[in-house]
């Protein structure tokens, strides 16, 4: 054999293990999709809170970007919470809500909330558009949650409230799933929905500099309840964004106007005061569109430590003149 010869059998062999390492490539890309495809998820029928008939696979996940959560209306702690932090990330993303950012409401109590319910308290929540909420057959959703690694035995009986880890976000297209929290940071959401998901395939308009980050401090526990369990639906003095914010009144100042024992008690165990009719939280209950306050589940220290940075916050943007010996003797 010459060498020429040879040359190019060395030629086509290196161009045929290139081929096998982009087909291989291919099939690696490709698989994620293809696993997470048609195949696993059911095509569950459903219908949404304008009454309209939709597929769960052909009809809101294929091909799409998607946040899926399942709720029921009359929860009393974590589903209200959860779809007011969602409200934030919508409000994020802005108009590529129902574009190429999709939200999905599944109610796991169908007998309870018809298209008709759905639709009041999506209306309750100012849900813009793009967010569907969702109600069907409930063998078919129980067996849609457990394809999702989203169905926890007991919730559906009451026998346990612990039913936090209830969101899922994902791409059907290149098959990349991931459970996230309903505490979850709102800024962390949509950026892993508005970038991370699509493959960083938009550019960013952020052009902020390193050099203007601000420092970073550790928070204390009442600050951290505060963001994780409470700014979903009220603000802290922050009227630039109240927009994200404005379910609830703002608590700035709250610790200065509530009596210290109701304001505890209404942290506690706000349902218990609604079903007791306290006219303070009937007043707050019909105020603020009819949403009731959520159990947060808060125990006496955490509900100090809340208490504690709210009072803090406040003294810091409204400090009070501080009392002359000769007033506090009057």
């Amino acid at each position: 054999m010459g060498w020429k010869t040879s040359k190019i059998l060395s030629r086509l062999l290196l161009l045929t293990l290139c081929s096998a390492q982009w087909s291989l490539a291919a099939v690696s890309e490709s698989a994620p999709a293809q696993q997470w495809g048609r195949d696993y998820f059911p095509n569950t029928p459903l219908i949404n809170q304008d009454g309209q008939p939709v597929r769960f696979f052909d009809d809101l996940i294929k091909d799409k970007v998607v946040a899926i959560n399942f709720i029921f209306t009359t929860c009393t702690d974590s589903c209200p919470l959860e779809t007011a932090r969602l409200r934030q990330v919508q409000k994020l993303l802005g108009e590529r809500v129902g574009h190429d950012v999709f939200f999905y409401s599944i109610s796991i109590d169908p007998e309870t909330d018809t298209p008709e319910v759905l639709k009041h308290y999506a209306e309750k929540f100012k849900i813009g558009p793009g967010w569907q909420f969702l109600t069907g057959n409930k063998d078919d959703i129980t067996l849609l949650r457990q394809k999702l690694g989203l169905f926890i035995k007991g919730v559906d009986d009451g026998q346990t409230k612990d039913h936090n880890l209830s969101l899922i976000i994902g791409n059907q297209s290149t098959g990349r799933w991931m459970k996230a929290s309903p505490m979850e940071n709102p800024y962390v959401l949509a950026d892993r929905l508005g970038k991370s998901l699509h493959n960083w395939k938009l550019a960013s308009a952020n052009t902020n500099d390193y050099a203007e980050a601000p420092s970073v401090r550790q928070p204390s526990v009442g600050e951290q309840i505060y963001r994780t369990r409470c700014s979903s639906c009220h603000t802290l003095g922050d009227t630039e964004h109240a927009g994200m914010r404005s379910i609830g009144p703002d608590l700035l100042g709250v610790t200065r106007q509530r009596d210290p024992a109701w304001l505890t008690r209404w942290i506690k165990e706000p349902d218990v005061m609604l079903a007791e009719k306290d006219p303070l939280a009937m007043l707050l209950y019909e105020q603020y569109n009819r949403l009731a306050m959520p159990n947060l589940r808060l125990g006496d220290v955490e509900i100090s430590a809340l208490l504690t940075y709210l009072e803090e916050e406040t003294e810091r943007l409204q400090p009070q003149a501080p009392v002359s010996t000769s007033q506090a003797s009057n």
